[in-house]
């Protein structure tokens, strides 16, 4: 037997008051007799009412819904980012909606259309590109938009995302140190602006210190494909003795294939430097040196941003980046006098 749903009619009926005054109640800042506030959470209690809030922000205007557009969870650098981003919004009110795009995307149009269609209060994106449409098509809605962990030049919207070109300067200044002479990159999506900026970091700090870059490969934040370059790097006449791989998603899958598939030590053999600092990156069967993305500066920059957007739209949007540190383990060699 299906249970009828409860309305605020019935709470009305049972607390003897009008519908009203039931909205009032459950409206944050609304003007209610303490006495009127008891009975009708006392008859709500008893029914089982909960206020529904979606239909109550068409009534406000706001939903208290943050879309949160990722295209995919693979990487353990979501997660967690996810799980921190969901704390900090909820202190401030909010709560999130996610939806996946795919690896690389193509269901992104799609997406926003849906996001559009809940009467978000505002997005955020996670590794995703937006067309110059859907960038219209948010503005028109008055939805404000927060990349996180992407930037899109020229889009003229909020991004926030770590400094990518000093990050990957650092890899290399690390590796030079230690006196590495054919150092590799695997690459994440060469569409993405975050792997283009840690690739340029890279290359230019090893040009300025008159080594070229020993070889390059597009790992498109895959393990698979991240694996793959790394299996045909080491098949080459001359390997590269160390690799700057653009993750830590794909770093891990690089030193399995090295050690478990290759028979090859490491660092001894070729150093593993990765970019993020996921939680694995720490497990001893990793101690992978890695560049940390400041996860929890980035979330709050986030949403700090997306409020500040909300209440005041006409507000130009800013670009943010945020230095993290190279955590030094054990996957790399330690230049000799390097103090970690």
């Amino acid at each position: 037997m299906t249970r009828k749903k409860v309305t605020s009619l019935d709470v009305a009926r049972m607390a003897g008051v009008s519908q009203s005054a039931v909205s009032r109640v459950f409206t944050e800042g609304a003007s209610v007799s303490g006495e009127m506030d008891r009975r009708v959470r006392a008859a709500a209690e008893e029914l089982g009412y909960r206020p529904n809030a979606l239909a109550r922000g068409l009534i406000t205007g706001r939903t208290r819904i943050i879309g949160l557009v990722v295209a995919y969870l693979d990487n353990p650098f979501y997660p967690d980012a996810i799980e921190k981003l969901s704390h900090a919004l909820q202190e401030k009110g909010y709560h999130l909606l996610i939806f996946t795009t795919g690896k690389h995307g193509i269901d992104t149009e799609r997406v926003i259309s849906d996001l559009l269609d809940y009467q978000v209060d505002g997005i955020v994106t996670a590794s995703i590109d937006l067309s110059n449409e859907l960038t219209r098509q948010c503005a028109r809605a008055g939805i404000p938009v927060v990349l996180f962990n992407r930037g899109i030049p020229g889009s003229g919207l909020a991004a926030v995302t770590s400094d990518n070109l000093a990050g990957g300067r650092k890899a290399a200044e690390f590796l030079l140190a230690g006196g590495h002479a054919r150092i590799a990159h695997i690459a994440g999506f060469d569409g993405a602006q975050t792997s283009r900026d840690r690739l340029s970091g890279f290359r230019t700090a090893l040009e300025s210190a008159g080594q070229g870059l020993h070889a390059l490969a597009d790992g498109r934040y895959d393990r698979e494909a991240a694996a793959q370059a790394a299996r045909d790097m080491m098949d080459r006449a001359d390997p590269p003795d160390a690799i700057f791989v653009s993750n830590d998603h794909m770093a891990l899958a690089v030193m399995d294939v090295l050690r478990f598939d290759l028979g090859l030590c490491v660092p001894e053999d070729v150093s593993i430097v990765g970019y993020d600092d996921v939680p694995m990156a720490a497990w001893p069967a990793y101690d992978l040196t890695t560049v940390r993305q400041p996860t929890r500066r980035m979330v709050d920059a986030t949403v700090t941003e997306l409020m500040t957007l909300l209440d005041r739209p006409n507000r130009a949007a800013r670009v943010i980046q945020i230095d993290g540190p190279l955590v030094v383990r054990g996957s790399a060699r330690i230049p000799e006098g390097y103090e970690t």
